[in-house]
């Protein structure tokens, strides 16, 4: 098992990016079938440490363009984004999510928000009914809207070079960022992302996920079959947190755990039903 850490290194022949993604030797066979795209999407990492260096004029507008390129749910387009460069907001905002320096040292800090205030306001501005918008469908809708205007943006930014990673401790205080953001009622801070220009002495190894073993189910879904492939997933991250010199107490299974073990294991998020009924999603 090898990790490496600069992206300058790594090879990028399919079975390389494989071995780095599963941590151990993979081969699917699809030498002949490989492009560009699968080897941006198998080469992601989350960064945590940025130049400050400012993007290209019109990369935040192509970036959204990518986001608007995403599946979207009948074509509701139910979510939106704030784009952060002022550096004090980003500083307020960094404060909001625990404190994360790389919220202030990325160039770009982009807020993806589920968002039924905009459908509201048009049916509302027609005289129509929008009681439907009171629904937890709704929210769920919005939320994996959002998620996947937010993935389209992070594949087109790793695929121009830069860098990118979310932060999901906005629900930490989501009342206080939607204040910051002066967010509407109907509107939900779902997550951040930081882009930017990676420092390349702090570039991260590409981080090794669960095996196919334990994610692929073939016609229906099977449990107890994940057991093997997790016990070998345990040894691989044991090995990655070891090369990284990451303090990790226990194994992934352990520590995993800890993150579902009760409400405080939430970070600050196991209010957030009446959190999002203050925002005025009803939930119903």
């Amino acid at each position: 098992m090898t990790f490496t850490a600069n992206p300058a290194s790594l090879q990028t022949a399919p079975s390389h990016l494989l071995a780095d993604r599963y941590g151990t030797a993979v081969e699917f066979g699809l030498d002949a079938a490989w492009n560009d795209s699968l080897t941006t999407l198998l080469s992601h990492r989350s960064v945590r440490a940025y130049r400050s260096d400012p993007l290209p004029a019109g990369t935040l507008e192509t970036l959204v363009a990518a986001a608007q390129s995403a599946a979207t749910s009948s074509n509701l387009q139910t979510w939106s984004v704030v784009a952060v460069e002022d550096a004090a907001r980003k500083e307020r905002l960094s404060k909001l999510a625990n404190n994360q320096i790389h919220i202030q040292q990325a160039p770009l800090f982009l807020v993806w928000l589920a968002d039924l205030a905009r459908l509201s306001h048009v049916a509302q501005q027609r005289g129509l009914p929008y009681d439907g918008a009171n629904y937890l469908e709704m929210f769920l809708m919005a939320a994996i809207d959002a998620s996947l205007a937010a993935q389209n943006a992070v594949i087109a930014a790793e695929s121009l070079g830069l860098s990118t990673v979310y932060i999901g401790a906005l629900r930490n205080q989501p009342l206080a960022v939607a204040a910051e953001l002066e967010l509407p009622k109907r509107i939900f801070a779902v997550f951040g992302l930081c882009v930017g220009y990676a420092d390349p002495a702090e570039i991260p190894a590409v981080k090794p996920r669960l095996s196919q073993a334990a994610v692929l189910h073939r016609e229906t879904y099977q449990l107890e079959t994940q057991d093997a492939a997790i016990d070998y997933y345990n040894e691989i991250m044991a090995a990655f947190y070891t090369a990284q010199q990451m303090n990790v107490v226990g194994d992934w299974a352990q520590h995993s755990s800890d993150r579902i073990a009760n409400g405080d294991a939430l970070r600050n998020r196991a209010h957030l039903r009446e959190i999002l009924q203050q925002l005025g999603f009803e939930l119903r």
